[in-house]
């Protein structure tokens, strides 16, 4: 009887150091490829939301390495170029989401008076709520966006369609997603006045 259970015990052991040296294993395996991936979706959203296009990933990455210089001011990653004749500068936002961190680019003009783009790195929202973020409509009603006393304002309840008048400095939350939209909007207009500091720029 004691020799069944210490069979047991070995067997149980021996199982379970197999099953996380795989699992280790395949984590390994897998770790530099999550790490390009990371570092696609980075330069993707760059480009994006700076408004300089790329036919695929191959490109976006030639053109990342053409185009953008990074300069770390107080810390901080800024993304630089000069897109159809204007200086653009961005960078990295993170904050929290409803279900999740958030994580995107905010590109502005040199004088921080308006919002050249916005893109998304990672987000795990509600899928047909919050994470409707991604859509090109919600993105769109940022860009070019004029940045009236430091920040931009969130329409709630709106036409559901977007505001695209870009000259009033207000956007529309996502019908059923008030909360992730948000939490977008604060992370860009706390990210706005980062800029500021960062550039020295005056906000329109």
């Amino acid at each position: 009887m004691k020799d069944n259970k210490l069979y047991v015990v070995i067997f149980t052991f021996l199982i379970s150091f197999i099953l996380v040296f795989i699992l280790a294993l395949a984590n390994e395996m897998t770790k530099e490829k999550v790490k390009i991936n990371e570092e696609l979706y980075l330069r993707k959203a760059v480009l994006s939301a700076m408004g300089i296009e790329y036919k695929n990933d191959i490109e976006a990455y030639k053109l990342f390495d053409e185009k953008i210089k990074i300069e770390k001011i107080k810390d901080i990653d800024v993304y630089k170029s000069n897109v159809n004749g204007e200086d653009v500068y961005a960078v990295i936002f993170v904050g929290n989401g409803l279900w999740s961190t958030i994580r995107g680019v905010l590109a502005v003009d040199r004088n921080i008076s308006k919002i050249i783009g916005i893109d998304f790195i990672t987000q795990s929202e509600t899928p047909g709520l919050g994470g409707r973020i991604e859509e090109s409509w919600f993105k769109e009603q940022f860009k070019f966006e004029k940045i009236i006393d430091g920040k931009i304002k969130m329409i709630v309840g709106g036409s559901g369609k977007g505001d695209f008048n870009h000259d009033n400095g207000e956007v529309e939350a996502i019908t059923g997603a008030t909360r992730t939209s948000e939490s977008v909007l604060n992370m860009i207009n706390s990210y706005l006045n980062i800029l500021k500091n960062l550039l020295g720029g005056e906000l329109g």
